[in-house]
Formats: C-alpha cells, structure tokens, sequence
C-alpha cells in the first residue's frame, strides 16, 4: 500500500518537476570597459584614469517559452526616485507562436536607428540626440511578429525615453528590425512620444547597415517632428559610421550632423517672444557637428578582449577627446 502511494504521488508530482528542470540560468557573465580619457577644452588639458562600464549578464529560462534577461551595471548609483536606475534589462520574454512572442519587464525602447540600438559598452562616443535622451531603458510591454526568420514587426507601448522616470509620459512604438537585400539590414521605427509637458513629438528613425565585404557602414536618419511644426523636416539627424575589419583589426570612423530649425517653437509655451521649443532634446536653434576615429585589437580573435584608441570631437561643446581603453567579457557559468 505504501509503495502504491508513493508510486501515485511520483506520478501526480511529474508535471512539477518536468517545469522545475526547464527553468534553469543559462549563461552568468560579466563585461567591464576602462579608459585613460585626455581632453582639451580651449586649450586646457585635462586626463584622467576612469572605469566606464562594469555589467552583470544574466541569461535563462522559466519554461521552454519564458525566458528572461538581466543586465545590472555594478558601477552605476542607484537613486531613491528611480530604484531600478542601474537595471537596464530585466525583462520575461514569452515565444507564444513560432512567430508571435510578447516581452514584459524593463527593457530598450524600442527607437530605430545603429546609434541607438548599440550596447552602450561598444559605443565611444555618442551625438546629441542620442546622449540627451533621459532614458532607453524603461518597464513596459512589447509585441513582436516574425512573418519569416529575419524579420520582426513590433509594437512597443512604454514610458517616453524624453520625459523624466517619474512622469506619466509615455512613448508608442512600431518597429521593424530586418533587412531589405542580403547586404542591406534595416532598424526602422515611428515613434509618437509624449515630453515632460505632455505635448506630442512625431519621430521617423531610420536606421540602415550595409555590409560590403570587410566594410561595414551604418547610415542613420532622425525625423523628429511635432504637428504645430510647419517644416517637417527641419528637426533632423544624420549619421554615418563605417568600420573596416582587417582580421583582429578595426579601423572605424563616425561623423553624425544634427539640427533644428530656430523656428520650430511652439508659441503656446511661452519662454521670451519666441516660444518654447517643440524638442527638447535638441533645442530650435541648435546645430551640431561631431565627429571622429579610431582602432580596434581583438587580441584572442573574439569578443572577450579589446584595445581601442579613439578620438571625438564636436563643434558644439568645443571639446576634443582622446580616449585608450580595455574592453573584457568573460563567461562565469553556462550551461552544458
């Protein structure tokens, strides 16, 4: 009798314990980039030793189709109105459909554009649009449809990555992360968000990559325009960044310009005679060149070691930058 009993609680307990072996932490592995930074600032010289970026990665699965990933930067200062200020990934990703899959938790907004999309740990320098937003990174949902392999639609509803955390502005988001030719790969995205003030900005992001051998360029167009505004393409980025790969070598370069017209101010938030401008990340009247070079070693031929030197300058700030720096990842755990 008590062998029956046992035998029947194994048999009612096999459901459970088929879940608790499908969750499990698939990869734990940390990344970290240091910098000997040099700048000048009107001929004043200035340098310093500094750590940029210090990230835990955490990858696994609650079942066969939830999974979730956290990236928490170490390095970075938790603050009592935004808890979560030093999380940029913590998110559950639901495979519903060989083709429909959900996300919920704090994850990237989802704007088009190279630029944008890059991990911040690979980018040395960044343009104005890009570098003044408040936020990428915000708790929200998304919808994705892959109508074939390579190709994902995506509907995004999220906080607005230019209005403080602790506002209810919110950003809605279509997004096409694809390709269009086999050498010519796309993140194209509308985004309508909502300022601090809760006014409406329309933005048309679009981001190309084409690979032509050992030369890859990255072409990027920001269209950011509000109704009120009569020139819809006078609030713009554009840049360009192309990076040649000779074996453990990279030769890169990115110039990027941007723009908005002194006109596009809205005369029903007053500031002086002029109004207030409709964008806040690059204010009417703003203009801003930037650019630069630089080279990449990949001592072990992959990823978890890098070199760089790099150079970056701007006609805005009017400061030149000098940057030597070591990039490393290693793999803590990962799972056989």
């Amino acid at each position: 009798m008590k062998k029956t009993a046992l035998l029947l609680l194994a048999f009612a307990l096999l459901p459970f314990c088929a879940h608790a072996q499908e969750t499990h932490v698939d990869e734990i592995g940390f990344e970290t980039r240091t910098t000997f930074h040099q700048q000048t600032t009107e001929g004043d010289y200035d340098s310093r030793f500094q750590g940029d970026y210090f990230n835990l990665q955490v990858y696994g699965h609650l079942t066969g189709s939830l999974s979730f990933r956290v990236r928490q930067r170490l390095n970075k200062k938790i603050e009592d109105a935004n808890p979560f200020n030093a999380t940029d990934f913590l998110w559950l990703h639901w495979q519903a459909t060989p083709k429909w899959s959900f996300t919920a938790g704090k994850h990237p907004i989802k704007v088009g554009g190279y630029e944008v999309d890059s991990a911040p740990i690979d980018v040395y320098y960044y343009g104005a649009f890009t570098n003044r937003l408040y936020q990428y990174y915000a708790f929200g949902v998304s919808a994705t449809y892959e109508p074939v392999p390579g190709q994902a639609i995506s509907l995004q509803f999220i906080p607005s990555p230019i209005s403080p955390v602790t506002q209810n502005s919110y950003s809605y988001n279509l997004y096409w992360n694809g390709s269009i030719l086999p050498r010519w790969k796309t993140i194209w995205s509308y985004n309508l968000v909502e300022d601090e003030l809760h006014r409406k900005m329309n933005w048309i992001v679009l981001g190309n990559q084409f690979h032509l051998g050992a030369l890859t360029v990255d072409v990027d167009f920001i269209d950011r325009f509000a109704i009120g505004q009569k020139n819809p393409l006078s609030d713009w980025s554009c840049i360009v960044k192309p990076i040649l790969s000779l074996g453990k070598w990279n030769l890169c370069s990115k110039v990027g310009y941007e723009r908005n017209d002194a006109a596009n101010v809205d005369p029903d938030y007053a500031e002086g005679e002029l109004g207030r401008s409709y964008d806040l990340v690059l204010p009417a009247g703003n203009d801003y060149f930037y650019y630069g070079g630089g080279v990449e070693f990949f001592p072990l031929g992959n990823e978890k070691l890098r070199l760089h030197a790099a150079y970056f300058g701007d006609n805005h700030d009017k400061v030149h930058n000098f940057d030597i720096g070591l990039t490393w990842r290693f793999t803590a755990y990962k799972r056989k």
